[in-house]
């Protein structure tokens, strides 16, 4: 069982886009990808802390409706 890491911003996105999102968006101060109707705002770090990434994460599974475990982020 492998846990959770930091990651590139690159590669966050590539993993969102793997999970059924949309773009990378320009907002007016933010960019953003989509899931049907609803956006997520993309930080513009370089690199996403772990505490980052699990806060974003648990975003992600608002939207989706449903837990990623570190597997399978991790797999993506």
């Amino acid at each position: 069982m492998s846990g959770w890491a930091p990651i590139k911003r690159r590669e966050f996105v590539r993993r969102l886009q793997l999970l059924g999102f949309e773009g990378l968006f320009q907002g007016t101060r933010h960019q953003f990808v989509v899931y049907r109707q609803q956006r997520l705002t993309v930080p513009s770090n370089s690199e996403f802390s772990v505490p980052q990434l699990r806060m974003m994460i648990r975003e992600i599974e608002g939207i989706l409706g449903r837990k990623i475990s570190a597997d399978e982020w991790n797999e993506l």
